[in-house]
């Protein structure tokens, strides 16, 4: 398998075990999406801030990587505070901006950005192999990891395909418009790219048995639990046990 790239601003000193990392980012996430308090919503993320402090993540590109995700939340500020009933606090014309519908844009959107800068810290920064063995030590079915890191794999050589017949057209004088040829041509390509799909998978799976595969992909990284990734695990539990008792006392 050929490992995916790093996110920018890469790891912590020493390095934090796999098995931790996406236990704290599952924990994290589920709690986050559970909080509705004001003082729980802040505290998660200002642990998600910590974390982006912590593995030391590129300010660029993580802002380039907040600024695309917050763009889907924009379109929940244009419908969700117009279509929760409530009291009214801004009005636009013949639609009416309620207090309930704005608190919870704004819950929807600190959360949101919680999660994306804990995802982008624990998460992101892993290679796909190492992430989808970490996810069978930590109890996923191994048919399932297994589909996860082929679909991984092979992904990428079929956008590869794609483009290769799509130069392949575009080099026989084929030009993309609105019109019968274009989407005729098209499904061509989709039926191709299908046909080649089926006949790399089965070239595939007949080399991965040559070479003795026997249902079980073998790991080269080895999982260890050091003091520093207990000490991290420790922290990261702190944190949700104190963003739960802000949420429940707020």
């Amino acid at each position: 398998m050929i490992p995916a790239p790093p996110v920018e601003g890469g790891d912590a000193p020493g390095g934090i075990d796999p098995r931790v990392r996406l236990a704290a980012a599952i924990g994290f996430s589920a709690a986050t999406a559970a909080w509705q308090r004001p003082a729980g919503i802040l505290a998660a993320l200002g642990f998600a801030l910590g974390l982006a402090a912590f593995f030391r993540l590129s300010p660029r590109p993580l802002l380039r990587r907040l600024l695309a995700a917050n763009g889907f939340v924009l379109l929940l500020w244009a419908i969700v505070p117009f279509s929760l009933p409530g009291e009214a606090l801004v009005r636009l014309g013949p639609l009416a901006a309620s207090r309930e519908g704005l608190a919870l844009a704004l819950a929807i959107t600190l959360k949101s950005n919680a999660l994306v800068l804990a995802l982008l810290a624990l998460v992101a920064p892993l290679p796909f192999p190492a992430a989808g063995h970490a996810l069978h030590r930590l109890g996923v079915p191994g048919k399932l990891v297994q589909l996860l890191l082929l679909t991984w794999r092979y992904l990428a050589l079929l956008e590869q395909e794609f483009h290769r017949l799509r130069r392949a057209a575009a080099l026989r004088g084929f030009r993309p418009r609105t019109d019968l040829h274009t989407y005729r041509t098209f499904a061509w390509l989709l039926g191709m790219l299908l046909v080649r799909s089926v006949d790399r998978a089965e070239r595939v799976r007949r080399a991965m048995l040559c070479r003795g595969f026997r249902g079980v992909f073998l790991s080269l990284h080895e999982f260890r639990l050091t003091r520093r990734s207990l000490a991290f695990a420790a922290a990261a539990a702190a944190a949700v046990v104190a963003s739960a008792w802000l949420e429940l006392a707020g």
